[in-house]
């Protein structure tokens, strides 16, 4: 059974960016702004009479100089902003905004003024070099519902404590047993488009229509179901009802997050509004059944250190899964909840942005086909017929450099959310203010990794699909704070990452608090990836006008990426 689309689960993830800004309109001053209510209603700027356009903006422009003060008055500020949203990506705007205002300014809106990055010093600083100066903010309201104190939405005590347990758990022979994992899962993919083309007549040369955005959902989940519970989600070949309710619990969040009053803290509303009871339900099912894999690995509990952990045989280990290493780590004892926390967001975070990579990476080799020609030339020279492995991966050079520019082009997540917990004084950044922007306790930050990526200062054709970029050092060019691109920076890495681009690319973040599952999730995609284009050919089916962009978590298609897959007829 094909994997059910993700706007099929009701998230309207074309509002859904806007949920970001909207938490702090409903805080507990009670301040609320009907500029939110006139933005549900719009998909498009040209729908609007400009006089309305230019009342919206005004107030949404009165309202941001009353109530956030004069605090970030010396930074540019992107006013007459908000009807620029209306139907479009925010980090469009956000984009649009860097390169008029520069890399550090202030976004007019309602009654809150956010600080938009768009700049790598400025993003070392706030991620490295002061970074528990600054916790989630914003993000972490969002997500507390559903990932409770999970490594993203958590606060910094509880982070350090669990990333010193969770942090060990991503070692060297854990990820090469995970190849397999990689393998395994996509092999089940495989076959399925193989038994499709068949059903297609013509001993399969005929050409079959698939929405690989939904079987590249589908293939992430089983994924990280195996590689981080142990348990077998089977989505490749049935529905499940588990990620049935992860999607009714994202679209509860932005749904909390848009309303005006926040009626599911009223008593007994969990258990008298409809949508409550679905979401208390929702909950419930996911938290059985990590309740259950929790109780059964505790049940076979092998207590060890983590030096001895780390050395386990992982290849021949029948539970090579992360939650098996949680649970035997000695001196890491935590309570059920706190792991089920953890598990929810791996098994959110890690799903979301693989599917989101591959669904991006076919789209881009689609319209390049001589890149694609040149990534299957070096698949059947490394592969052949054969299996991918650990070492395998290692030599397919161009094909990971495929998945991390990407990465650069649709990051996953576009925004890092962050708030100050104390005043700071950010760097003016490049063509900013050189004495640079004093900023609050309190301030909401939004650093735009699309910025970042796309940045025509830090990067040479920036809007191009260049896999061999990374593979050429680039100077400071005399931009003071930035140490240029040099691949050479981060040795033994397989993937370039923000140290070889001092803070340029940040496809996982940065600092203390970048994502401890990167390399997971870019050998994942690199294994899928070799997969797929060993075995077909690969045409979009339509125009790439066509596949309209929407943005939640991550970037995503609004209507699936529908594509053309046919058999390969030779493998040199």
């Amino acid at each position: 059974m094909d994997s059910p689309h993700r706007a099929s689960q009701g998230i309207n993830t074309a509002t859904f960016p806007l949920l970001l800004l909207t938490p702090p309109i409903l805080s507990p001053n009670g301040l609320q702004s009907a500029l939110v209510a006139c933005r549900c209603k719009s998909t498009s700027t040209d729908e609007q009479p400009e006089t309305r356009r230019n009342l919206l903006d005004n107030a949404s422009n009165l309202l941001t100089n009353l109530l956030s003060g004069g605090s970030l008055g010396s930074m540019p500020v992107a006013e007459g902003a908000v009807s620029d949203l209306f139907g479009r990506p925010l980090f469009f705007s956000l984009y649009d905004w860097f390169l008029e205002h520069g890399p550090v300014y202030k976004l007019a809106f309602g009654p809150k003024a956010f600080v938009v990055v768009s700049d790598p010093i400025v993003a070392k600083h706030i991620l490295r070099e002061n970074a528990f100066s600054y916790d989630k903010g914003v993000l972490a309201d969002i997500l507390e519902p559903i990932m409770g104190k999970g490594l993203i939405p958590a606060d910094l005590n509880t982070w350090k404590q669990r990333r010193r347990v969770i942090a060990p758990g991503f070692h060297a022979l854990y990820l090469e047993a995970m190849v397999k994992v990689f393998v395994d899962c996509s092999e089940r993919t495989i076959l399925k488009f193989e038994k499709l083309l068949e059903g297609k007549g013509l001993g399969g040369e005929k050409p079959v229509e698939l929405d690989l955005e939904a079987e590249f959902s589908s293939l992430a989940l089983d994924i990280i179901g195996l590689g981080v519970f142990n348990y077998d989600f089977g989505s490749v070949t049935k529905e499940s009802p588990i990620i049935k309710a992860v999607y009714g619990t994202l679209f509860e969040a932005e749904h909390r997050s848009t309303f005006y009053i926040p009626y599911w803290k009223v008593p007994l509303a969990r258990w008298l509004v409809p949508r409550q009871l679905k979401f208390q339900n929702d909950l419930k099912t996911i938290n059985d059944c990590l309740d259950g894999l929790i109780e059964n690995a505790k049940e076979t509990r092998l207590e060890t250190d983590v030096e001895k952990l780390q050395q386990r045989d992982y290849l021949n280990l029948k539970d090579a899964s992360l939650l098996r290493f949680l649970v035997d780590m000695r001196g890491a004892d935590v309570d059920d909840r706190q792991l089920r926390d953890d598990l929810m967001t791996m098994l959110i975070a890690g799903h979301e942005t693989t599917a989101a990579v591959l669904t991006w990476a076919v789209f881009l080799l689609a319209q390049h086909p001589l890149k694609m020609e040149k990534a299957q030339a070096e698949i059947d020279a490394v592969l052949g017929h054969e299996r991918t492995t650990f070492d395998s991966l290692k030599k397919l050079e161009y094909l990971r450099l495929i998945v991390v520019e990407t990465l650069r082009l649709y990051p996953q997540p576009p925004l890092l959310i962050r708030r100050s917990l104390r005043s700071d004084l950010l760097p003016g950044g490049y063509k900013g203010n050189k004495d640079g922007y004093a900023i609050p306790a309190g301030t909401d930050i939004f650093l735009s990794v699309y910025n970042l990526h796309r940045s025509p200062y830090f990067w040479d054709k920036p809007d191009e699909f260049e896999p061999e970029r990374f593979l050429a050092q680039r100077k400071s060019e005399s931009i003071e704070g930035w140490a240029g691109f040099d691949p050479l920076r981060s040795p033994g890495a397989l993937y370039p990452n923000e140290i070889v681009s001092d803070f340029a690319f940040l496809p996982f973040g940065g600092g203390p608090r970048k994502c401890v599952g990167d390399q997971f999730a870019l050998m994942e995609s690199t294994v899928a990836l070799a997969m797929l284009l060993q075995k077909f050919d690969v045409e979009l089916k339509g125009s790439p006008e066509s596949v309209e962009l929407v943005t939640g978590a991550t970037m995503h298609t609004k209507s699936g990426l529908w594509c053309k897959l046919k058999r390969r007829t030779s493998v040199h």
